[in-house]
C-alpha cells in the first residue's frame, strides 16, 4: 500500500485531497499541530517513526500576501525553511516530495503566459519566501515534483470565491480590481492531478505549471461568482492603483500548462465550469 504525508492538510487544498482520496491509499493527514515543517528535528523524527513514506505532498504554506509584507520571518520559515526540512528528510527516507507554489514567483510583466522556463522574479515577501523554497528543494532532492498554480479558490477554507460571497451579504456595492489578469484554480482539480501523478507513478521530476484553462480578471471572477449564485450585487471596477495593498502582485501571471498536459496526459478543465463545480458544491454543503 502506497504511504502518503499530507502536511498542511487542514487548509483547502488538503481538504480537497481528503475529498477525492481513494480507500488503497494510507495517507498520514498532518498540520502543524501534528507536524512543525519549520522544525528540522520534529520533522526527522516523524518521518524516522515510520517504516516507509512513498510521497510527501506538501500543501503547508504561509499564504497571506499582504500580511507577509510585515511578518518576512515567518513566511520565510514556513515557506523557505519548510520546503528545506521536507526535502532533507524526502532525501534520507527515498521519499517523492510533491510541493505546491505559486505563479507569484514571476514580476507579471509579460503579455503571455509564463512558462516553467521564464525568469523568476518575485515583487513580493510572499512570491521572494515560496521561490526560496523551490530553490532548497531543486537543490536537495532529485525526487520532487513543483507544481506552481495560482489563484487558489474552493468550497473550503479562505480564499477569494468565498471573501467575494460573505461581501456580498453585507454590501449592495462592491469594488473589484480589474487590471490584474491570470487563471483560477480550482483545487479540487489540483488535486485530481496530483494523485495521477502518483497513480501513474511517474519518474518525471521537475518543475510544472498547473491552473485552469483560460486568462480573466479578478473582477471577471467577482463577475462571474455572482452570476452563478444569482446574486444581484452592483460590481465595480478599479485599478490596481486606486486600490494600495501592503503587497506588489503581478499584473499579468497566467500560467502556461503545455508541459504538464503533454508529460502526464492531463485534461485542464476551462476556469468557469470549474466554477460552477465549486459553488455547486459549497451550496450543497449549506
Amino acid at each position: 500500500m502506497t504511504t502518503i504525508l499530507v502536511t498542511g492538510s487542514n487548509g483547502q487544498l488538503g481538504i480537497c485531497l481528503k475529498d477525492i482520496a481513494e480507500n488503497d491509499l494510507n495517507i498520514l493527514y498532518t498540520d502543524y499541530q501534528e507536524l512543525d515543517i519549520c522544525d528540522l528535528n520534529k520533522v526527522t523524527q516523524f518521518f524516522q517513526s515510520h517504516s516507509k513514506i512513498d510521497y510527501c505532498i506538501n500543501c503547508a504554506a504561509y499564504t497571506a500576501v499582504d500580511k507577509a509584507e510585515e511578518d518576512y520571518d515567518k513566511a520565510y520559515q514556513i515557506n523557505a525553511m519548510g520546503a528545506k526540512n521536507l526535502a532533507l528528510a524526502c532525501k534520507s527516507k527515498h521519499t517523492t516530495l510533491i510541493h505546491v507554489s505559486t505563479d507569484f514567483v514571476f514580476d507579471g510583466l509579460k503579455t503571455e503566459a509564463y512558462s516553467e522556463t521564464d525568469e523568476t522574479k518575485p515583487v513580493n515577501v510572499y512570491g521572494k519566501t515560496k521561490l526560496k523554497g523551490e530553490i532548497e528543494i531543486k537543490q536537495i532532492l532529485k525526487t520532487h515534483f513543483i507544481l506552481r498554480t495560482s489563484w487558489l479558490y474552493s468550497e473550503h477554507g479562505n480564499n477569494f470565491m468565498k471573501t467575494m460571497l460573505r461581501l456580498s451579504k453585507d454590501r449592495n456595492k462592491i469594488s473589484v480590481v480589474s487590471d490584474q489578469i491570470g487563471t483560477p484554480t480550482y483545487a479540487g482539480d489540483l488535486a485530481k492531478v496530483i494523485f495521477h501523478i502518483i497513480n501513474i507513478e511517474s519518474q518525471n521530476y521537475g518543475l510544472y505549471h498547473y491552473s485552469n484553462l483560460g486568462e480573466i480578471s479578478w473582477f471577471d471572477f467577482a463577475k462571474a461568482i455572482f452570476k452563478e449564485s444569482k446574486i444581484d450585487v452592483e460590481l465595480l471596477p478599479i485599478k490596481t492603483k486606486d486600490y494600495p495593498t501592503l503587497a506588489k502582485r503581478p499584473v499579468y501571471s497566467v500560467l502556461d500548462k503545455s508541459k504538464i498536459i503533454k508529460t502526464f496526459n492531463v485534461e485542464i478543465p476551462y476556469w468557469k465550469n470549474s466554477l460552477k463545480k465549486s459553488l455547486f458544491r459549497l451550496h450543497e454543503a449549506q
